[in-house]
């Protein structure tokens, strides 16, 4: 398989840190490579890369393998990325579950709790979180000081007055609550917070789907919908780390009431709670995404009259996207179970005529997310370790060639 080529580092001194990322997110994926490969894929310097290699070995971020014999010439040493360098924790909270998870340096999850919740204040779920976080510590034994941060997921806008923790697709009195400062001032670790179709955006990209994509969105169906951007190697959160909240536009002018405000936005139509509501349950606040699945396993009428009208307007979505943005691919995931997203994606065709559609294309315009309902959490937990690895400087970019 021809390795993928990486992000081009420079050799500007004052670039260190960004070098190191490009060297670890080269090697992250395309698998071991030797220090030549390394400085092949990068256009980094033998030197640098030499320099960088040795101190990440001795950080423990990276570690030997098996030498490799050439035709030529001293054996290559290729290396990879040691799973034990560091550990991360990643929290999801929503509307009925707060997740936390551990994770090493290679993505391999060492420990899962689960917890049952009901639309959560943050006087709920912060001491919840918190104890969450201390239990994972102690289950999977990882010592702190490999420990690099933690990292949150749960769902968006934030801080947009009339949005935020308003109506049935939001939390309850988030509004201007200092999230990360206060988990950090719970368990003396440095907090990062991020909307949960972005975490998932950050999930596939690591483990699923998108691993050798450069530029997709991550269509998050949850109790509402969003959107995870990954546009050019970088992952794209706008001025307020709100863009993606596509669940918001208007796809029906006129249509259905929306918690904000408006009639006709597109989460009142695809999204598990538009599906809940599609099927007049009494209680739609309570009800379990795995109820869908069975509906959909017994070919339920109601249900597959609310598949039949989900399409259009989701079809209408992934068009607005792919001409606004020209990603590779649109990736469906989220909370909604695998089955329905699957029933789901087979309906969308034909897809609206768009810039994606091209015969020179490599990808399908859409793809279904591979990496599972935990994709979000999993995607939280590589916030600290993403902010490590992954080269975010744009100015430092340019082409390799």
């Amino acid at each position: 398989m021809t390795p993928k080529k990486a992000i081009s580092g420079t050799n500007l001194e004052q670039a260190k840190s960004h070098n190191r990322r490009v060297v670890i997110e080269a090697i992250r994926t395309n698998g071991a490579l030797s220090r030549a490969a390394i400085a092949r894929l990068t256009a980094l310097s033998s030197q640098t890369i030499s320099n960088i290699v040795e101190e990440l070995e001795a950080a423990g971020l990276l570690r030997p393998e098996a030498t490799l014999k050439g035709a030529r010439g001293q054996p290559a040493v290729p290396y990879s990325i040691n799973p034990d360098g560091g550990y991360s924790i990643g929290l999801q909270l929503d509307h009925q579950l707060a997740v936390g998870v551990v994770t090493d340096l290679s993505g391999t999850m060492r420990a899962r709790i689960e917890r049952s919740v009901d639309r959560p204040t943050p006087a709920e779920a912060m001491p919840l979180l918190a104890a969450i976080s201390d239990d994972l510590i102690a289950t999977s034994r990882l010592a702190r000081t490999r420990l690099l941060g933690i990292g949150m997921a749960m769902p968006g806008p934030f801080d947009v007055e009339g949005m935020t923790s308003v109506g049935p697709t939001a939390l309850p009195g988030w509004q201007d609550f200092p999230v990360a400062d206060e988990l950090q001032r719970l368990t003396g670790i440095a907090v990062t917070v991020e909307n949960d179709a972005t975490a998932a955006a950050i999930g596939e990209r690591l483990y699923g789907v998108a691993r050798k994509l450069d530029s997709f969105v991550y269509l998050f169906i949850g109790t509402g919908l969003g959107a995870g951007l990954f546009l050019n190697g970088h992952l794209y959160k706008g001025s307020r780390h709100n863009a993606g909240e596509i669940g918001h536009v208007i796809v029906r002018p006129g249509g259905l009431p929306c918690g904000c405000g408006k009639r006709g936005c597109l989460e009142r139509y695809v999204s598990l709670r538009a599906a809940y509501d599609r099927l007049d349950l009494p209680d739609p606040d309570h009800a379990s995404p795995e109820l869908l699945e069975k509906l959909l396993a017994n070919g339920d009428s109601r249900f597959e009259a609310w598949l039949a009208e989900a399409v259009d307007p989701l079809r209408q979505a992934i068009d607005v996207l792919e001409m606004a943005l020209d990603p590779e691919t649109v990736v469906l995931g989220g909370f909604m179970p695998l089955p329905v997203i699957e029933a789901l994606a087979s309906r969308l065709e034909p897809l609206h005529l768009s810039v994606s559609a091209t015969s020179a294309r490599m990808t399908p315009r859409v793809l279904v997310g591979a990496a599972g309902r935990d994709t979000s959490v999993l995607g939280a937990a590589a916030l600290p370790i993403f902010s490590e690895t992954n080269p975010q400087f744009d100015v430092l970019q340019k082409p390799v060639g």
